[in-house]
């Protein structure tokens, strides 16, 4: 059977017209009902009844119509599925990194990663925490790259998704300044007078990491907006909306100018790791020299530590 009389009887039964299916299928009209007679001979038994009005499905094409179309679905997604495979199969490497980190951390990591070894092509996603966590567990890529606290929740078993340490972050709550250049609101605030708050979603995962940490900080906030977007809630702090608990690595620069200051002390800060996790499932040989490598440092600077300590 060709795969085009599929195609042909689909656009059949849709169009109800020979010469309007063959010319959705760009084909000569008499080409077109060749090639449905030859459906029909393969099949069996007559799919269509022919008029002056046109073509309609006979009981038997109204029985088959359903199983055509999941035939093509079917091998539609089994050719997606084989490129994806023949992709993974090459030296592309696919990382899915949290937006906050596709814009601060991943350029100059990967960069450096990139000077020590080569890497093939690179394919970086990015996107909200939950929907990178949706993209690792379905096998369509070989790493996340996001924001870690171990009090946080996670949908990755550590036998199945190790992961690896490779950076440090600090969530800081941070307004924009006022007239006197010191902070427009002040934690803790009071529950007379509670803080603007501008808060993370839960698609965020920076989000799950405050709700996880803020109940032991005795802060009386008040949430005005929310997002899975580190920098939109950024853009908000600037111009003079409320707080908002920023990764230092992406407000520095804000930070730096003035732009941002400080809405509290640093007992309201939380400390956070950047980590790489893997998938066990999804892999090829660019992956696995990445991996070696980050672990290898790993261990080196592990060592230094100790001789280090041992030295002081």
């Amino acid at each position: 059977m060709d795969l085009d009389w599929l195609k042909d009887f689909l656009a059949l039964a849709e169009q109800r017209s020979f010469s309007r299916a063959a010319e959705v299928r760009h084909v000569s009209q008499p080409a077109f009902s060749r090639r449905v007679r030859a459906l029909e001979d393969w099949v069996g038994t007559a799919l269509f009844v022919r008029g002056a009005h046109g073509a309609s499905l006979t009981p038997a094409g109204a029985q088959f119509q359903p199983a055509a179309h999941a035939l093509m679905r079917d091998l539609e997604r089994a050719r997606r599925d084989a490129q994806a495979a023949g992709l993974r199969d090459t030296a592309t490497l696919s990382i899915a990194a949290t937006h906050a980190l596709s814009f601060t951390f991943f350029p100059n990591w990967i960069r450096g990663v990139m000077q020590r070894q080569a890497l093939g092509t690179l394919n970086l996603i990015s996107d909200s925490m939950e929907a990178c966590e949706g993209i690792l567990l379905s096998g369509e890529v070989h790493f996340l790259l996001c924001h870690y606290q171990s009090d946080a929740r996670t949908r990755f078993e550590a036998n199945r998704f190790p992961s690896l340490p490779v950076g440090d972050d600090v969530l800081v709550p941070l307004c924009a300044p006022g007239p006197d250049d010191r902070p427009s609101w002040s934690l803790p605030g009071t529950a007379a007078a509670p803080v603007p708050y501008l808060g993370y979603s839960q698609a965020s995962g920076l989000g799950r990491i405050l709700a996880a940490c803020r109940d032991r900080q005795h802060s009386h906030t008040s949430t005005a907006v929310t997002s899975h977007l580190a920098a939109a809630l950024m853009t908000m702090a600037r111009n003079g909306d409320g707080i908002a608990w920023l990764p230092q690595t992406l407000a520095a620069e804000d930070l730096a100018r003035g732009l941002l200051v400080r809405a509290g002390p640093e007992r309201f800060d939380i400390p956070i790791e950047i980590r790489l996790i893997r998938s066990l499932e999804c892999r090829n040989e660019a992956a696995d020299r990445l991996w070696d490598d980050l672990i290898e440092r790993g261990s080196r600077t592990d060592i230094h530590r100790v001789n280090a300590g041992l030295r002081s």
